[in-house]
């Protein structure tokens, strides 16, 4: 934990977020007139690597799903539709 004054603070915001988000620090407090105002930490990341699987079970994935890949990113990129 290390405490810094409020215009320590927002001299060096950047810097402040860089050592928390590093991990260097683990919070830092801003005080203000020598009194502790504010606690800084850094937020928890969400952990992205699991799928929530919400629709699993409720539909089968075709096997033929990714045919249609090309035409569909050459709409994207200002393709016509083949008729």
């Amino acid at each position: 934990m290390h405490t810094v004054s409020l215009f320590e603070a927002k001299t060096h915001l950047s810097g402040i977020v860089e050592a928390l988000l590093s991990g260097k620090e683990n919070e830092v407090i801003i005080s203000r007139r020598g009194k502790p105002v504010v606690r800084l930490m850094p937020l928890e990341q969400p952990d992205t690597s699991v799928r929530i699987g919400v629709a699993r079970g409720r539909f089968a994935v075709p096997d033929n799903i990714d045919t249609a890949n090309e035409t569909i990113a050459g709409l994207f990129n200002g393709g016509e539709l083949e008729k």
